[in-house]
C-alpha cells in the first residue's frame, strides 16, 4: 500500500472576521491555486488514488475536493473524523485496516502537527522525528502492513513551492 499524506492548502487566518470556528476556515485564493497545481502535477506523474480520506474541516475538504476533481476521482472522496485535528493515529489505522478499506493507494488530507507525528510514528515507531508538513505539502509512504508503529518507508516529501511554475 502507498499512503500519501497531504496537509491542507493555505487557509484564511483565524483573525479574519466571519469564521467563528477554526473548522470553518476556507482556503484562500492562493491556497486553491497551489492545490490545483499540486493536483495537476499528480495527474502528470500518473499518481492516482483508490481512496481519498479528508478531515471534516472546510480547508481540508476543499483541498481534497480540488485534488479529486483534477484527478477525476470525486467518487473516491470520503470524510474521516479521524483526520480532524487532535485525533489519534490508532483510530485512523483501524479505519484504514477495515476490510472494506483494504486497497492500494490512499490519500489522507489533514492538519499539523498530526500529519508529521503520524509520519514519524509510521516510519520510526516514535513521534519525535524532526519533520514539519508545510501547507500544501505531500508525503508518500510505502507500507507493507499498516499498524501503529514502525511499518512504513518514507519515499518522498514534496513542498508546495516545488509545484510552483518556474
Amino acid at each position: 500500500m502507498n499512503l500519501f499524506l497531504l496537509r491542507h492548502g493555505l487557509a484564511v487566518e483565524q483573525t479574519i472576521p466571519g469564521f467563528k470556528l477554526d473548522s470553518d476556515r476556507p482556503l484562500t485564493v492562493e491556497g486553491r491555486t497551489k492545490t490545483k497545481r499540486l493536483a495537476t502535477l499528480l495527474r502528470h506523474l500518473k499518481i492516482s488514488f483508490d481512496l481519498i480520506l479528508t478531515s471534516p474541516y472546510v480547508r481540508a475538504k476543499q483541498t481534497a475536493e480540488i485534488v479529486a476533481e483534477v484527478l477525476e476521482a470525486e467518487k473516491l472522496l470520503r470524510i474521516s473524523n479521524h483526520l480532524a485535528p487532535g485525533n489519534h493515529l490508532k483510530e485512523l489505522v483501524e479505519e484504514l485496516n477495515h476490510p472494506r478499506q483494504r486497497i492500494g493507494d490512499i490519500l489522507l488530507v489533514g492538519h499539523e502537527p498530526d500529519l508529521s507525528r503520524s509520519i514519524s510514528i509510521l516510519v520510526t515507531g516514535k513521534p519525535g522525528l524532526a519533520l514539519e508538513m508545510k501547507k500544501g505539502g505531500l508525503c508518500k509512504l510505502e507500507v507493507a502492513t499498516l499498524r501503529v508503529g514502525a511499518c512504513a518507508t518514507l519515499q518522498w516529501l514534496l513542498t508546495s513551492k516545488l509545484c510552483s511554475p518556474l
